[in-house]
């Protein structure tokens, strides 16, 4: 039985470093992604049969993460302006079929304050594998503060997101990530 306030553990001993999570369900297993504000990386993968029992399986996106552009829009950084580490908070996967791959949302800062507001997009063939960087944005123009998915059977997905407008974080955007999610 697990305790609210004690340390979580992996199947190794080690602690679960996995902050802001996300559950995604494929091929048997249910993957755990978090922040992991350690040394280099961003984002841990955990993986579990019985969400009881966590593997380590990967530090998905590090500072040290290949990089490529897609689009012209992005921004591609994962270090700071000062050559520190930026904030990449609540990661989210979800698995795109019309691609066949992985595809990472992440809330991104620029590692100082909170003015940038934008989304981290990256991507990968495997859910706990290295996934690619492909830079930051704002939807639509707007900044993006919480954010989730959502996903429905037939594949469709969406980014919803508090955003700032006129008004900051009273207002929600709820956008079909078809949109600006990677393409082949």
């Amino acid at each position: 039985m697990f305790k609210n306030g004690t340390l979580w553990n992996d199947i190794d001993g080690n602690p679960i470093h996995a902050h802001g999570g996300w559950m995604l369900s494929y091929g048997g297993y249910f993957y755990w992604y978090g922040e992991d504000r350690r040394e280099n990386y961003y984002v841990s993968c955990y993986r579990s049969k019985d969400l009881r029992n966590w593997e380590f399986r990967n530090h998905i996106l590090t500072t040290e993460s290949k990089m490529e552009p897609y689009r012209v829009r992005t921004k591609l950084q994962l270090i700071s302006e000062t050559g520190g580490k930026v904030n990449l908070e609540r990661p989210k996967v979800l698995y795109n079929k019309k691609m066949e791959k992985f595809v990472l949302w992440v809330h991104f800062e620029n590692g100082k304050d909170y003015t940038d507001a934008a989304i981290g997009i990256a991507e990968c063939d495997t859910p706990d594998g290295d996934f690619v960087y492909h830079g930051h944005f704002n939807p639509y123009g707007y900044m993006s503060r919480d954010c989730t998915l959502f996903q429905e059977e037939d594949g469709t997905a969406y980014f919803i997101s508090a955003f700032c407008a006129a008004i900051c974080s009273t207002s929600l955007m709820f956008a079909p990530t078809v949109d600006i999610q990677l393409e082949s």
